[in-house]
């Protein structure tokens, strides 16, 4: 399945696409996050935001939101799928257009372009953790709260790599001209 899926980003990576995918996920974090600001509770550092937080710090946090806060940021985040769709598919094909240029096309290094798919989903996965923390409340569920922390950690780490596979991507096509191998 993740080989069907990296050709598929493969056939798909073409530079206009991913200027506007890149283009759509800045016109939607520069519309909504102003928005997310504004809301009661804006001002608080969101969890998704911290790399790892406890259950206790997670608890916290929910409860500085207030009820209009955590009215406001679970609709946010519920809305906040479109995020992680945006990034993975425009993280997913740069890679895949710079591998391109990058490596061979039978090399194994070029289905990694499928790494941000797992940025993405842990972001979703995160996504439910936090609203669930926020419609539970004043339940304290410590399993969700470590849930939504792993989900955190994992959706950070995979971006990481994300980062380093689209800079390592770059200094190699340069070195190829940006010629497809």
């Amino acid at each position: 399945m993740l080989s069907k899926l990296s050709r598929l980003f493969h056939s798909w990576a073409r530079g206009w696409l991913i200027l506007a995918l890149f283009a759509a996920f800045v016109i939607f974090v520069a519309v909504t996050l102003p928005v997310l600001q504004a809301a009661p509770g804006g001002s608080i550092v969101s969890l998704d935001a911290q790399f790892f937080y406890t259950p206790e710090k997670a608890f916290s946090t929910v409860a500085s939101y207030g009820d209009a806060g955590r009215f406001w940021i679970r609709i946010y985040l519920t809305w906040d799928i479109v995020n992680p769709i945006l990034y993975t598919l425009a993280f997913s094909l740069l890679i895949s257009w710079l591998f391109q240029r990058s490596f061979k096309p039978g090399s194994k290094l070029q289905k990694l372009n499928v790494l941000p798919v797992g940025a993405g989903l842990f972001d979703l996965f995160e996504n439910i953790c936090i609203v669930t923390l926020l419609t539970v409340y004043p339940a304290q569920p410590a399993v969700v709260a470590w849930l939504s922390t792993v989900c955190t950690m994992s959706k950070m780490s995979f971006l990481g790599v994300s980062t380093l596979l689209i800079l390592v991507g770059l200094v190699k096509a340069a070195m190829n001209r940006f010629k497809k191998q």
